[in-house]
């Protein structure tokens, strides 16, 4: 990998700025740390006490995980009907063009 290759960007998660290397865009990759932030935000807000940031970390990420999680599902539901109806069409194509 070229070092050329990588962005590197400052973010701020959670009050703590980091440094990030990556080859994404430096916006994607603070596009990415906003999310974060957000999500660990909604997870200290959510909360009846103060919480123990690593403990709110853990939380966004499982909050995190579950969203991806839920979006791969629906992949595959929707990549299911899609091959559902190839099929049904195909099948119907080939009825038609067997009389």
């Amino acid at each position: 990998m070229n070092i050329a290759d990588n962005n590197t960007v400052q973010v701020t998660i959670h009050g703590k700025s980091y440094t990030i290397k990556g080859k994404a865009d430096s916006s994607y990759i603070s596009g990415v740390a906003n999310y974060v932030d957000m999500k660990m935000r909604e997870v200290e807000e959510g909360a009846n006490s103060a919480q123990d940031e690593g403990k709110v970390a853990i939380l966004a990420g499982m909050n995190i995980t579950d969203e991806l999680f839920a979006a791969r599902q629906d992949k595959d539901k929707i990549e299911n009907r899609f091959e559902e109806r190839v099929q049904a069409l195909s099948e119907l194509i080939d009825e038609t063009l067997s009389t």
